[in-house]
């Protein structure tokens, strides 16, 4: 089902994020994951393009994996950075073959070392504008409530959105973000700026000092005090602020399904336990 049907849906539709495992046994442990996600019937899991594109037999083998042996749809990602013409070629024929309809284009995190030489493609609309002109998948693009971390303001990044969105993007994902007025005040820009497609809200659950640290330097998010008084205070209690990160977004949730959001889409960093005890807890009071 394509994205333009999925999320025409008057319920908050589901979905997950996963990525590419390195290793055999890694891909083995993912199934297990997987399996524990697949009782919240997500309306389908994405897939990254791994790391610098390295993983791309273990990103076929997962795929094809995820549409038969666990009967999901699914949402490969292309990013300009991981991506030529020829590789979207070579990889658009066997994602065909899966019988999928939908696709997240992304300009991708540049490398570490920031060193990055653009390809066939520099900027997401164009790798958009390019997808539409070879197949008539559903595609999904990023979105910031805070603006993207390269972007001078917030005005400038709709605009940029905007000609995703013209180039024939059909969704709105966006970065994960910890203050729901972020994304409420990133949802009346976009209006505004005429863009009417689904606005899909991305929910990281917080489960460690370390990994907040990393995304936030990272790009641009604001962390509440109580978010950042709790990491500090709880920095060496690993379980303390796992389960206080799970209240947190399943908070945050609430809030954001009581506004009629059209979709969480969860980056699980290939663990369901933080997902899973989330929408247990949403289930329960709701």
């Amino acid at each position: 089902m394509k994205l333009s049907e999925i999320y025409k849906s008057d319920k908050t539709v589901i979905s997950f994020e996963i990525f590419p495992p390195d290793t055999d046994e890694k891909i083995d442990k993912l199934y297990s994951e997987i399996t524990v996600l697949k009782n919240y019937n997500p309306q389908f899991i994405s897939l990254t393009c791994g790391a610098g594109g390295k993983n791309n037999e273990n990103s076929r083998k997962v795929l094809q994996n995820l549409k038969t042996k666990f009967q999901t749809d699914i949402m490969p990602h292309f990013t300009c950075i991981c991506s030529d013409k020829n590789f979207i070629d070579e990889n658009l024929e066997f994602i065909k073959s899966l019988k999928t309809e939908n696709i997240l284009a992304l300009r991708g995190d540049k490398p570490e070392n920031g060193e990055y030489e653009c390809r066939d493609f520099c900027h997401a609309n164009e790798l958009v504008e390019y997808l539409k002109l070879k197949t008539n998948f559903s595609i999904a693009v990023a979105g910031y409530p805070e603006g993207h971390i390269e972007s001078p303001d917030l005005k400038t990044d709709i605009e940029n959105l905007k000609k995703k969105i013209d180039a024939g993007a059909d969704a709105i994902i966006t970065q994960m973000f910890f203050e729901n007025s972020k994304f409420f005040d990133f949802c009346e820009r976009v209006e505004k700026a005429g863009i009417t497609v689904p606005v899909v809200a991305g929910v990281m659950p917080v489960i460690s000092e370390n990994q907040i640290s990393r995304m936030t330097k990272l790009a641009k998010i604001t962390l509440p005090e109580i978010l950042k008084e709790t990491l500090e205070k709880h920095s060496d209690d690993k379980n303390y602020i796992k389960n206080f990160g799970i209240e947190f977004a399943a908070s945050q949730c609430r809030e954001l399904i009581e506004n009629k959001v059209k979709g969480l889409h969860f980056f699980t960093l290939n663990k369901s336990c933080s997902s899973a005890k989330i929408l247990d807890n949403i289930i329960k009071t709701g």
